[in-house]
């Protein structure tokens, strides 16, 4: 691959189960050092999407790219060294230490055993200097709030060295504090470390706000890939195509660009 190719690439793709289409002749772009994010009303599309870029759902039609592979041809071993993923599911692991889950993001180069080494323990304490949190290192998992167990899981996945990083909702149970911290942690992981790092969120402010550009699903099966002041000089010229108008388009909300969010209309 040369330096300026993309570490994510869909190619005319259309994603979906059997014949429901949720997601259509897509093509969009994540670069490296860019911080994507993937916003959507529910059912939208934003969970099967991100499954078809990571490998676990097939494409309907077309091809979604990671490093120049396409995920639906690579095996499951090296898609792991391309790809790390931070699920919205709470991990349950309170049996382990923080350095002991961040240590589980070394398997695709551990082996059959597991065994880590000195460079994969280097790799893993960098790992959780990153996040801030190399002072939990020997804490229990149990003993962590939402937002430091989310601080470890993307420690996990810088761990696992991959170029791409996906996060399906990893702000979904945290408080606002934690939220931010975390959102502002993933914006200076991509620029920092070159990594591409797509994820999806409902918080439209935070996304216009910190993200390098903005895939947004409207329902309808079309895909926007634009940059925040795109999708916002869309909206404020009242262009019929403005996908931030469009996305709670039959819903009594509309947007806001003093709040860069959604308010209810005539209020």
């Amino acid at each position: 691959m040369r330096d300026d190719d993309p570490l994510i690439e869909l190619r005319g793709l259309s994603a979906g189960y059997g014949s429901h289409v949720l997601v259509a002749g897509t093509t969009a772009m994540v670069h490296a050092g860019e911080m994507v994010t993937l916003l959507g009303a529910n059912g939208a599309g934003k969970s099967t999407l991100l499954k078809t870029v990571c490998g676990e759902l097939a494409p309907l039609h077309g091809e979604a790219l990671v490093a120049g592979r396409d995920t639906a041809k690579v095996s499951r071993g090296e898609l792991s060294r391309l790809l790390a993923v931070v699920n919205t599911d709470r991990v349950e692991a309170d049996g382990l230490t923080v350095r002991e889950l961040v240590g589980m993001g070394r398997y695709p180069y551990t082996g059959f055993f597991g065994r880590l080494d000195r460079e994969d323990y280097r790799i893993v304490d960098e790992a959780l200097g990153a996040v801030g949190m190399e002072r939990y290192a020997n804490r229990g998992i149990g003993s962590l709030s939402d937002g430091e167990r989310q601080k470890t899981m993307v420690a996990r996945a810088l761990a696992q060295d991959t170029p791409v990083i996906v996060l399906d909702e990893p702000t979904a149970f945290l408080d606002v504090a934690s939220r931010v911290e975390l959102n502002a942690l993933l914006v200076s992981l991509s620029r920092k470390n070159g990594k591409a790092v797509l994820m999806t969120s409902h918080d439209v402010a935070q996304a216009l706000e910190q993200s390098s550009r903005v895939w947004l699903l409207t329902g309808d099966g079309k895909l926007t890939d634009a940059t925040p002041e795109e999708l916002i000089a869309a909206h404020d010229q009242h262009r019929e195509d403005s996908a931030l108008d469009l996305l709670f388009k039959n819903r009594a909300v509309e947007f806001d660009t003093r709040r860069l969010d959604y308010k209810a209309k005539n209020f």
